[in-house]
């Protein structure tokens, strides 16, 4: 009885070698294309939750402002003009 195994030709690695130059090895590749899609996306979901917690925080300080002008008569809105003079005095 003959057992023959047939296998695939192995991989042309002419190609990757090039590509990797001198002193450069694989693991370094793969970490680059494992690694740089992995960053990027961590990076985008943090700009994503900085840039929601800004709009909140922008959205509640009109909130408040607004609110303080209207329950607190007279007195709510000198608060609120003092408080927009002393904004546009630091800029």
């Amino acid at each position: 009885m003959v057992h023959q195994h047939i296998h695939q030709a192995p991989p042309n690695r002419t190609v990757q070698r090039i590509a990797l130059g001198s002193g450069i090895g694989a693991g370094t590749v793969a970490a680059g294309v494992y690694f740089g899609p992995l960053l990027v996306g961590a990076l985008t979901a943090i700009a994503a939750n900085l840039a929601l917690l800004a709009f909140l925080a922008a959205v509640l300080a009109w909130g408040v402002v607004t609110v303080v002008k209207s329950v607190g008569g007279p007195d709510g809105k000198a608060a609120a003009k003092t408080l927009a003079k002393s904004r546009k005095r630091r800029r």
